[in-house]
């Protein structure tokens, strides 16, 4: 039986994620993560049987939304006490939109049988993963970084990304693009 490691997701533009490329601290320890893979999981689903793919990309392709306006600001770590392994920016606590699409795309994905992370989700686009990072300079990049700001963007769509990974790092491919219907 043949496995996909799977995510639905929100990429941001171009011109926010250079932004966010732009803040690479340049920390020894910390890999900041390549402009062309950052994006906002709304699903995260590692181990989808081949045969559940086509429902699953029939029940998210019929998910309707409208656009809507996400902030891109905040840094802060995961776990946010003790330390760090991953360095993020949120995208507007508690936005409602957004909420419900995630909503939506838990739901298709339980629909076809795939079970849905019990973890509270916390809404981020993930910058970079941190192994052995000297402390006082992550808290030092992390204090002068608490309140940025990269801008807003518009949420015209969502996308279903088969990930494979390989030792230089995983290879995200697009396996279907839902736009929004406004």
């Amino acid at each position: 039986m043949k496995l996909s490691r799977l995510f639905v997701a929100i990429d941001p533009p171009k011109s926010v994620r250079e932004i966010l490329v732009s803040l690479d601290p340049h920390l020894r320890g910390v890999r900041w993560t390549a402009g062309d893979q950052m994006h906002l999981t709304l699903g995260f689903f590692p181990e989808v049987r081949e045969e559940v793919e086509p429902a699953l990309r029939e029940k998210l392709g019929a998910i309707e939304f409208r656009p809507f306006f996400l902030p891109v600001e905040g840094v802060g770590t995961f776990p946010p006490k003790g330390i760090a392994k991953i360095i993020w920016i949120g995208v507007g606590a508690g936005h409602p939109h957004l909420f419900q699409l995630h909503k939506r795309v838990q739901e298709a994905a339980l629909a076809v049988g795939i079970e849905p992370e019990l973890r509270p989700w916390h809404p981020h686009i993930t910058l970079g993963r941190c192994r052995g990072v000297p402390g006082g300079d992550l808290r030092k990049f992390l204090k002068s970084n608490t309140e940025f700001d990269a801008g807003m963007f518009r949420v015209e769509a969502f996308h279903l990304y088969c990930s494979l990974l390989t030792p230089a790092g995983p290879i995200h491919t697009c396996q279907l693009s839902v736009p929004t219907n406004a």
